[in-house]
C-alpha cells in the first residue's frame, strides 16, 4: 500500500513538473516581439492565403487564350433504324448488299457503338475574357498591398500591448513603492497613536490609504494581465506562458515629422485601394466587351467501334464558331450601369480614405506632441512632489504635520509618477500610430 501511494506520489510530481516546463518565461523586446508575430499570427496567414486565392484567379483567367481539350468516351446501344445505320457507317461496318436492303433497313438488329472523342476549343476572339485577366493581375496587386496592411496592422497592435505590458509593469512598480513608503508612515502613525501624540482618527486615515494603494495594485496587476493576454494571442503562445518585457518607454528629443502627403504616397491600403480603383475600370470595359462578338475554333476527332476505346472507325471535323448576344432582356446593359457604378464607388472611397489619412497623420502628431509636452510637466511635477512629500514626511515624524498633509503629499506623489509612466505610454503609441498612418 505503501508503494503504491509513493508511486503515485511520483507520477503526480511528474506530471507537475512536465506542467511547469510546459509553462515557458520568455524575455521579449519589441522587435522580438514583431518577428514571432509575423511567422505566427493568424490573421497574417490569412492575408498570405487571400494573394494565393489571387494567383489562382490569374492562373484561371488564361483560359482567355489558352485551348481547352476534353477526352469523353459515350456508349450507345440501339436498334433505332437511323441510329444503326449512322453507327454501322461510323464503324465503317455497314454493307451495301445486306444492311441497305428494305428489312434490313426498317427491322435492323441492336447496335453496341462506343465513342471515343477528342476536341479541342480554341479561343480567337473574346474580349471581356482577355479583359478578364487584367482584373486578375489588378486584383492581385490590391491583395498585395492589403497583405503589406495586415502585417502593418498587427504592428500596431503589438506595439500597443507591448507597451502596455510596460505601462502596467512600470504603475505596479510605482504603486509598490509608494506602499512601501506609506507602511513606513502607518508604522510611525501607530507608534505615535500609542505614546498618545495621534488621535486614533488620524492613526487610521493612514490605514485607509494604505488599504487604497493595495487596491490600485489589485486593479495595475490586472491591467498588466489584460496587456499580456492580449500579446500572447496575437503571439499564439500558451495561456500559462509568462512574457517580460525588456524594452522601455522610450521618448525622442525632437517630434518627427511626416507630411500628409507622404501618406498618400506609402500607406499599404490607399495603393490598395488604388488598385482597386484598376480592378473597377477594367470591370466597366469588362461589361462593355459583352456587346461584342465573339470567335472560337474548334476541333474534334471521333473513333466509332463495337469495343470499347476501339480506333476502327475514325473521323474529324474542324471549324469556327461565332456568338453575338444581339440582345440579352437588358442584362448586359444592367451589368455595364452596374460596373460603372462600383467604379465611381471605388473612386469616392478612395478620395474618403486619402481625407481621412491626413486627419490621422495630423491627429497622431499632435497627439505626439501633446504627449511629449505632458512628459516634461510630468516630470517637473514629479521632482516637486518627492520634495514635499520628504520635507512633510520629516514634519510628521516629528509631529510638527498633520496627517492629512502627509496624505495630500503621498497622494500627489503616487499620482505624479503615474502621470509620468501615462505620457511616455501615450507618446510611444502615437509615435506608432503616427508611423502607421504616415505609411513607415
Amino acid at each position: 500500500m505503501k508503494l503504491t501511494r509513493r508511486v503515485f506520489a511520483l507520477l503526480a510530481a511528474g506530471l507537475a513538473i512536465s506542467a511547469h516546463a510546459e509553462a515557458a518565461t520568455m524575455k521579449l523586446s519589441l522587435e522580438d516581439a514583431l518577428r514571432m508575430a509575423h511567422e505566427r499570427n493568424s490573421s497574417l496567414k490569412a492575408a498570405k492565403a487571400r494573394i494565393d486565392q489571387a494567383d489562382a484567379m490569374i492562373v484561371q483567367s488564361r483560359q482567355a487564350y489558352l485551348p481547352k481539350v476534353q477526352l469523353s468516351e459515350t456508349f450507345t446501344h440501339t436498334n433505332d433504324p437511323g441510329a444503326n445505320l449512322v453507327f454501322k457507317l461510323q464503324q465503317e461496318i455497314a454493307n451495301p448488299m445486306t444492311d441497305f436492303a428494305p428489312d434490313a433497313l426498317n427491322h435492323p438488329p441492336a447496335i453496341s457503338d462506343f465513342n471515343t472523342s477528342i476536341q479541342i476549343l480554341q479561343p480567337l476572339i473574346n474580349v471581356d475574357a482577355m479583359i478578364g485577366r487584367s482584373v486578375a493581375n489588378s486584383a492581385k496587386k490590391a491583395q498585395v498591398f492589403m497583405s503589406d496592411r495586415a502585417v502593418e496592422t498587427i504592428d500596431l497592435h503589438i506595439k500597443k500591448a507591448y507597451y502596455g505590458l510596460i505601462l502596467a509593469r512600470k504603475n505596479v512598480a510605482a504603486i509598490e513603492q509608494s506602499i512601501i513608503i506609506m507602511r513606513g508612515y502607518s508604522s510611525e502613525a501607530a507608534k505615535a497613536y500609542n505614546v498618545g501624540i495621534l488621535t486614533k482618527s488620524d492613526k487610521l486615515s493612514t490605514e485607509v490609504r494604505l488599504a487604497e494603494l493595495r487596491e490600485q495594485k489589485l486593479m495595475m496587476q490586472n491591467e498588466m494581465k489584460n496587456a499580456e493576454d492580449a500579446l500572447r494571442t496575437m503571439l499564439k503562445l500558451g495561456p500559462d506562458d509568462s512574457i517580460i518585457p525588456t524594452g522601455d518607454l522610450v521618448v525622442d528629443r525632437m517630434v518627427p515629422a511626416v507630411k500628409s502627403k507622404d501618406a498618400t504616397a506609402n500607406r499599404s491600403d490607399l495603393k490598395a485601394l488604388e488598385a482597386y480603383q484598376e480592378v473597377t475600370a477594367y470591370q466597366h470595359d469588362m461589361a462593355k466587351a459583352q456587346y461584342l462578338p465573339r470567335l472560337n475554333a474548334f476541333a474534334q476527332q471521333n473513333w466509332h467501334d463495337a469495343d470499347l476505346f476501339g480506333t476502327e472507325g475514325s473521323s474529324w471535323t474542324v471549324g469556327l464558331n461565332m456568338q453575338w448576344n444581339i440582345f440579352d432582356g437588358m442584362a448586359t446593359r444592367g451589368k455595364v450601369q452596374e460596373a460603372k457604378a462600383k467604379q465611381i464607388e471605388a473612386r469616392y472611397n478612395y478620395e474618403a480614405a486619402k481625407e481621412q489619412s491626413d486627419m490621422e497623420v495630423n491627429k497622431a502628431r499632435r497627439a505626439m506632441a501633446t504627449s511629449k509636452e505632458r512628459i516634461e510637466v510630468s516630470r517637473k511635477s514629479l521632482d516637486e512632489a518627492k520634495v514635499s512629500l520628504d520635507f512633510i514626511g520629516e514634519q510628521f515624524r516629528t509631529g510638527m504635520a498633520m496627517t492629512f498633509e502627509l496624505l495630500m503629499r503621498e497622494q500627489a506623489f503616487t499620482w505624479a509618477k503615474m502621470r509620468i509612466n501615462q505620457a511616455k505610454y501615450d507618446y510611444c503609441v502615437a509615435k506608432s500610430e503616427l508611423e502607421y498612418y504616415g505609411g513607415k
